[in-house]
Order: C-alpha cells, then sequence, then structure tokens
C-alpha cells in the first residue's frame, strides 16, 4: 500500500519505520529541515512539502500536535485518499476534519510512547502489542474505510479498539490526560527540596515518569480535552480531599484502608485478562459494542474480524 505519514517525531517516524519494515511503499514529510534529513538518512523516502508526500498515496496519516493540525489539513486540500490521525484527542480532530471537508476520514491513537520524542527515539516495532484506537461514528465513518485501517494497524501487532470520538475522549482524560497532570503536580514538589529529590525512588520515579514528557504536547493534549480534563480532574480532587479529611480522623487507619484497599484490588486486577477469542462481522453497532466492553480486534479478513474481549468479572468493584 501506498502511504504518507505526516510528520516525524516519535510517533510518527515509529510509524514511518514500522510500514516500511511491513513492506510499504511509504513516504514522510516534516517541518522541521533537520528531522527530514535525520529520517533520509535512515533510509525513507522523504519529501520537502506534505503535498508531495501525499501525491499518489492511498492513505495519509498525520503524525503532528494538535495545535499545527489546522495547517496540514489546508496543506492536503484536495487530497482524495483515506486519512487518519494520531492525535491524542479526537473530538476536536473530528471537528476540524469536517471544518477542512476532508472527504474520507477515520480518526485513530495509538497508545503507545515513551519519555523520548524526535524521530531519533522512533521504533518500529513501538505499537507491537499496543492499542490503537479507530473511531467509529455511526451515522458518518465510512466502514471499508475503518476496516482497510483495523487491516492494517493489526498488522503491524497492535490491538484495534472501535469507540467513538467522544468516548474515547473521556476516557484518555481519565487514564492519560489527568495522570500527566498528576505526574508534573508531584514532580513540581522538587522544587527547593534537595533533600527530597535525593531520597526519592521506585514509587517517584513510577509516578512521574509522564511528566519527562514535553511540556508542549502536554498541554496541547488537556487543553484540546479540557471539558474532559476538567471533570476527571475535580472527581481526583474530590478523592484526594476525603482522604486528606480522614487523615484528620481519630483512626485514620481505619479511616483510609477501605478506599486504598479497593485501590489496591483494582490495580492488581490491571491490566485485564483476555477471555476466549472470537469472530464477527464488521458493522458500526458490532464494533462499538465491542470497544465499550473493552475488547479489540486481532485481525481483519475481509469483513471478518478476529477479535479479544477482557475477562469481564475483574473489574466488576
Amino acid at each position: 500500500m501506498r502511504i504518507a505519514v505526516i510528520g516525524l517525531g516519535l510517533i510518527g517516524g515509529s510509524l514511518l519505520r514500522a510500514l516500511a519494515a511491513a513492506g510499504h511503499e511509504v513516504t514522510g514529510f516534516d517541518a522541521d529541515p533537520a528531522t527530514r534529513e535525520l529520517a533520509r538518512a535512515a533510509g525513507h523516502r522523504i519529501l520537502d512539502s506534505a503535498p508531495e508526500a501525499v501525491d499518489g498515496t492511498e492513505v495519509a496519516a498525520i503524525a503532528v500536535p494538535l495545535p499545527h493540525l489546522p495547517r496540514v489539513l489546508a496543506d492536503l486540500a484536495g487530497y482524495r485518499g483515506l486519512v487518519t490521525d494520531v492525535t491524542s484527542v479526537k473530538g476536536p480532530v473530528r471537528a476540524l476534519a469536517d471544518e477542512h471537508g476532508v472527504p474520507r476520514f477515520v480518526g485513530g491513537h495509538p497508545m503507545a510512547g515513551t519519555a523520548a520524542s524526535g524521530f531519533a527515539a522512533a521504533d518500529p516495532d513501538l505499537f507491537r502489542g499496543a492499542i490503537w484506537v479507530l473511531c467509529v461514528e455511526p451515522h458518518s465513518t465510512d466502514l471499508a474505510d475503518w476496516l482497510t485501517l483495523a487491516r492494517l494497524f493489526t498488522a503491524l501487532g497492535t490491538r484495534v479498539v472501535p469507540i467513538t470520538a467522544d468516548e474515547h475522549d473521556d476516557a484518555v482524560a481519565r487514564i492519560s490526560h489527568v495522570p500527566h497532570l498528576l505526574a508534573a503536580a508531584l514532580t513540581s514538589t522538587l522544587a527547593g527540596a534537595p533533600l527530597s529529590a535525593t531520597l526519592a525512588a521506585g514509587s517517584f520515579r513510577d509516578g512521574t515518569r509522564v511528566a519527562g514528557t514535553r511540556a508542549e504536547l502536554i498541554a496541547a493534549m488537556c487543553a484540546g480535552n479540557a471539558p474532559a480534563v476538567h471533570r476527571e480532574l475535580d472527581a481526583v480532587i474530590a478523592d484526594l480531599i476525603r482522604l486528606r479529611d480522614d487523615l484528620t480522623d481519630t483512626a485514620p487507619t481505619a479511616k483510609i484502608l477501605p478506599y486504598l484497599e479497593k485501590s489496591t484490588k483494582l490495580r492488581q486486577s490491571w491490566p485485564p485478562t483476555p477471555g476466549a477469542p472470537g469472530r464477527m462481522t464488521a458493522d458500526a453497532d458490532a464494533l462499538l459494542a465491542l470497544g465499550r466492553s473493552g475488547g479489540w480486534v486481532t485481525s481483519v479478513d475481509g469483513t471478518e474480524l478476529s477479535t479479544m474481549r477482557p475477562e469481564t468479572d475483574r473489574f466488576s468493584s
């Protein structure tokens, strides 16, 4: 398949390398000349503009931060191929695609990454075993286009989860965007505290890992999903206030123990254990039912999908 990747940072660069390794005819573009030269030096066909990169391709994958998407979509005016993206918020991207009149669009988000950034950190195996969200909008997503991308990404070793853009944004606010803000808040406690910096060990390292992500990327994804992030932050803050108040009780251990036992059980049951493999014929309702159950697609054969769902009794409490 002829595919263009626009934006060659960690995710875009890894996608470029993974698709090339899988035998696809891949072209790329990045707005940064140094990044283009780095990708060329790695043996890839890199063009000097987005329109040149997508010319003659069947699929264009946009891998730029949300603030840069309007410019890229404007550059792709007139492109008739299938467009997808890797942005960590989906509702605003869907709105931009509509605004720019993109005729064929399926929003995507690979749940993969590291604290590193840039093409130099790109890894063709980054997505192997990772979740790749592919949005299904019941009244607008073309099923054939969705299946094209699901086939492409499952062949790279990903697990494709079908959900709507709004469902995606609600979920990632909870499990990605708010954790980035919490990590930043925890990291800020090191300011002016050299003793704390010396004593900090595993729990601090694990709790603050994503604070090493580029600040502009964290700001863009949280601001782009502000309503959902605000809602989830309120929920977390309410829990923290409750725990703070419980610690003033005459028996603080007994007061906070039930909450901690519940969270311990939830953490020990994550990630979900896959259940028995399944098969299904693709249609929008069936895909959304699969995604909403926490299930995913493992391979695509025409309109027949191999699927997996998690065990359903591990997150009931």
